[in-house]
């Protein structure tokens, strides 16, 4: 098989310190593997004991040293505290030519020893992860966080995806019951537009981490392509509110226009009559271009049979919880018209204009129930991904 389908998890550390989107930014822009798949999960005790083994097995046969931290760090890390909250991890999937080696190198190995002299910044680990040894005894770890975790091969990559392959299928794609929840919190709905998605960039990772300041938890997430029935019915209140707001400007522009190319003056009454006809044409033709640019396609070219079949353009769909999720979100991504937005906000830092402005926001508790609804928030297609990868291989070796 040409392409490999391969995975990073970010631990639990690196969520809870907001991590996530350097880490990300890092992966979309140093490769040109193609981001398929996103989830955050909770382990439970017995995939972590199951991937620990894995890890201990299989990590680096030639530093059994390595191996044993990386397989202590998951049993002791990625299942539920004391307290019953529960840890989040969160899973990239990626495919395309050798993913496993250009992931293993972004990420960076682990030698098992401190390396006070390596250099800073060039891998994920070297920016992110830590290893102290004790001050009177090189060989005893104090402290250990590796980040990231993703195998080095593509044997590895087999065994560990068919471990999530089930469990992701059967985990709820809105984690519950995490470290950190308290009472009042509330959810919001992000969406990070296609504009992100264009080509290999720093844009998605850079939008989540400056998301990330407003210390809300990330418990959701997957890639998404939006139909353009979804779409349509996604911003459907918007296709109203373009004709009360562009289609008297464009009835006034039609006669202005109207009125010079003929040298007439015309009716006042003449502007209702374009309003209803120049005005609305070009009000809907404005939303159009909205689903166009969500879905991939114009809903008027789009045969009815087709118009649930996932869209060509591709979207990341992320759930934040915590005390005033909404307000907090939406004051980070600014003003619709990213031209109106303050600096230091999301959409004056990477929109282009009301209707490329890169990111949207739900902007109210009854906009969340909606939206999370007509995105399918509950489906999360990353385990039918590992499924349909791991069939093919089984096909593809048995020939």
């Amino acid at each position: 098989m040409a392409a490999e389908l391969s995975y990073v998890l970010i631990t639990p550390y690196s969520l809870m310190k907001s991590r996530t989107g350097g880490i990300i930014a890092r992966l979309l822009s140093r490769t040109d593997l193609d981001l398929i798949g996103a989830q955050v999960l909770t382990f439970t005790r017995e995939l972590a004991a199951q991937y620990a083994a894995s890890l201990e097995k299989s990590v680096s046969p030639a530093n059994p040293k390595t191996a044993k931290l990386l397989s202590d760090y998951v049993k002791e890390n990625f299942t539920e505290r004391e307290d019953g909250k529960r840890e989040r991890v969160m899973m990239l999937l990626f495919r395309g030519e050798d993913a496993c080696k250009k992931l293993y190198e972004i990420v960076g190995s682990l030698s098992g020893k401190p390396r006070k002299d390596s250099p800073t910044g060039e891998t994920i680990r070297d920016t992110y992860s830590d290893l102290v040894a004790d001050k009177d005894n090189s060989d005893k770890i104090r402290y250990f966080e590796p980040a990231v975790l993703t195998p080095p091969d593509f044997a590895s990559a087999v065994e560990r995806l068919k471990m999530f392959a089930d469990y992701t299928g059967k985990s709820k794609n809105i984690v519950e019951n995490v470290v950190g929840v308290e009472e009042g919190d509330e959810r919001t709905l992000v969406i990070l537009k296609p504009e992100n998605w264009r080509h290999p960039s720093t844009k998605p990772g850079n939008i989540i981490d400056m998301l990330s300041r407003t210390g809300l938890r990330l418990v959701g997430c997957k890639i998404y392509r939006m139909s353009v029935a979804e779409a349509l019915e996604f911003y459907g209140p918007v296709k109203e509110a373009l004709r009360k707001k562009l289609a008297p400007k464009i009835g006034e522009k039609a006669k202005e226009m109207l009125e010079k190319e003929f040298e007439i003056k015309m009716n006042p009454q003449v502007i209702e009559k374009l309003t209803e006809t120049v005005g609305f044409t070009f009000a809907d033709d404005q939303f159009s271009k909205i689903v166009e640019f969500m879905s991939g396609r114009r809903p008027d070219s789009c045969p009815v049979s087709e118009m649930s079949d996932p869209g060509l353009a591709k979207c990341m769909v992320l759930i934040y919880e915590g005390k005033e999720a909404i307000a907090k979100i939406r004051n980070v991504l600014g003003p619709t018209d990213p031209t109106k937005a303050p600096g230091g906000t999301v959409r004056r830092d990477f929109g282009h204009d009301v209707m490329v402005n890169t990111a949207h926001a739900s902007d109210a508790p009854e906009s969340v129930v909606r939206e999370m609804k007509i995105v399918k928030i509950d489906k999360n297609e990353l385990s039918s991904k590992i499924q349909e990868f791991l069939q093919k291989y089984e096909s593809v070796k048995q020939q």
